[in-house]
């Protein structure tokens, strides 16, 4: 998922907010269908391999983690009804009678099976070194009915990594390949039917007690089945719910418009992650130079280029890390480059980028000053717009500016293999910072997930640092390190986007991309 390149991430991550139309009635019909919309076909749905946020809001639904976070970003239970945390492990103690969709039970080793497939070379999980920490391990104790997850060194936020572990169990812990096209998880809801690029069904599973707080599946307003239906075009989606064929969707276009302020319709706006470009700090690349970097973001109007990125619907951003995000503080107020084209000018003749004549393009050593700018293809008109406005503004300080729009499928082979770009407009969708290091620092691509190739030696010291501490103690190392990215100009974070929850005759929470399935609820209140 390329407009979100880490996800729950998904990326597209957003803020844990309730809408709807009311509060469930003792009216509402058993056994009805809760519908909301994908804007993309979800894919195989093994957890070890998810990317997408589509494929992380399916296996919502039908998976359970050790625990939950609530609305104020606070850890709740899950699989797990108690835990102990120390500096480099964390303790589980699993609820009881908890079990599979096919009846098995779920038990320590189960979880243990995940950690060792997920961590395992082989399994290549996209996860790995991300969601969950290198070096994972767990030890399972079936007679005590706990199960350990370490790391080889302190990890700060090894409590909270877990909330994004989906845990695969019975058939499909033995067989992955039923993962492809089916679920096999201890959640309220499985999978019962699929027609890709249209529709996957999930029906409610009986008896399901172990939600967040001993959340269950009974009770008015439940529905008996929950129906994510693939519509790609947001003004289809607004179509279907203002003309009640849906019950929820997130709208992040113009078309959100329609749907607020509409009788019957309730609607509440989320962050949905932070939108950033990076320069690529390679060898021969424009950007290795940070006198380079820090004069064509002086170019910049950042709020104005916001505006256009987000039709002026976007927020000033703090920090990196979603909402509701551990460590509070704001990281780039005070941090980035104040808008000066003079000034620009200035620095790129400084370092040695001279105009040949009025009006051309800069060169050095005989070489032009190309960027290479690549963005996403699905990220609609506002982006390519804000990318024709970053190219307009750098062309007037002497640049040549080249824009490519990628698709999905091929992003991250022009990102991290080939390579020929020079200003990657990334969109990152992290909830804990932890989540961040391996991308902006450590290996470069291919070897590694550093695509940007930076290598920012007081974040690497200050991250080193903030990871020996446990939680939200260490925040201020993690903020500190954050802004001496975007002091050496390493990427630039311009707005923080955000989407609208539009529900109708229903009322859920969703966060990250990931629903709260017990919160799920038809209200009837429009019958």
């Amino acid at each position: 998922m390329k407009t979100s390149r880490v996800v729950v991430a998904g990326i597209a991550a957003s803020t844990l907010l309730l809408a709807g139309c009311g509060a469930p009635t003792a009216g509402t019909k058993g056994g009805e269908t809760f519908a909301f919309a994908l804007k993309s076909d979800p894919g195989s749905l093994d957890p070890a391999l998810a990317q997408s946020t589509s494929t992380y809001t399916a296996l919502s639904l039908a998976y359970d983690t050790l625990v939950n976070v609530d609305s104020d970003g606070r850890v709740v239970s899950g699989l797990a009804g108690s835990w102990k945390v120390r500096p480099s492990s964390v303790t589980f103690t699993l609820r009881k009678g908890v079990t599979c969709a096919d009846g098995s039970p779920v038990t320590p080793d189960t979880i243990a099976a995940n950690v060792r497939h997920i961590t395992d070379p082989r399994t290549a999980s996209p996860a790995y070194g991300v969601v969950v920490p290198e070096g994972l391990t767990a030890t399972p104790d079936d007679t005590a009915g706990t199960v350990t997850l370490s790391t080889p060194r302190p990890f700060s936020f090894i409590l909270q990594s877990t909330r994004y572990l989906f845990v695969v169990c019975g058939a499909g812990l033995k067989d992955r390949k039923l993962l492809a096209e089916g679920t096999s998880g201890s959640g309220p809801f499985q999978l019962t039917s699929e027609q890709p690029d249209q529709s996957y069904v999930f029906t409610r599973r009986k008896g399901y007690a172990w939600g967040p707080g001993g959340a269950g599946t009974t009770g008015p307003g439940v529905p008996g089945k929950v129906e994510l239906r693939v519509l790609p075009s947001e003004s289809t989606i607004a179509n279907e719910l203002l003309s009640h064929q849906l019950n929820g969707a997130l709208l992040e276009g113009p078309d959100r418009a329609r749907v607020s302020n509409v009788p019957g319709v309730a609607t509440s706006v989320q962050q949905n992650g932070t939108q950033e470009f990076f320069f690529h700090e390679g060898p021969g690349h424009p950007g290795s130079d940070p006198a380079v970097r820090k004069a064509l973001l002086a170019a910049v109007n950042l709020t104005d280029l916001g505006a256009v990125a987000t039709s002026a619907t976007g927020r000033r951003p703090t920090g990196l890390v979603t909402q509701p995000r551990p460590c509070t503080g704001d990281s780039i107020t005070g941090h980035l480059p104040a808008y000066d084209p003079q000034a620009a000018e200035r620095e790129l003749d400084a370092a040695g980028w001279r105009r040949p004549g009025p009006g051309q393009v800069r060169v050095k050593d005989g070489r032009k000053l190309t960027i290479r700018m690549i963005y996403g293809a699905s990220a609609g008109e506002t982006m390519a717009a804000a990318a024709e406005y970053l190219a307009d503004v750098w062309k007037h300080v002497g640049a040549d500016v080249q824009l490519r729009a990628v698709s999905d499928a091929a992003y991250s082979q022009v990102e991290d293999v080939t390579q020929d770009w020079d200003v990657d407009w990334a969109p990152l969708g992290v909830t804990l910072p932890t989540q961040l290091v391996g991308l902006l620092s450590g290996p470069f691509t291919p070897d590694g997930n550093n695509f940007a190739h930076l290598t920012n030696t007081t974040y690497d010291s200050l991250t080193a640092k903030a990871s020996t501490l446990p939680g939200t103690t260490g925040c201020s190392l993690w903020e500190r390190s954050e802004s001496a990215l975007f002091d050496d100009a390493d990427l630039v974070p311009v707005v923080d986007k955000t989407q609208t929850v539009a529900a109708w005759d229903a009322t859920f929470q969703i966060s990250s991309g990931l629903f709260s399935p017990t919160t799920i609820r038809l209200t009837g209140a429009t019958r």
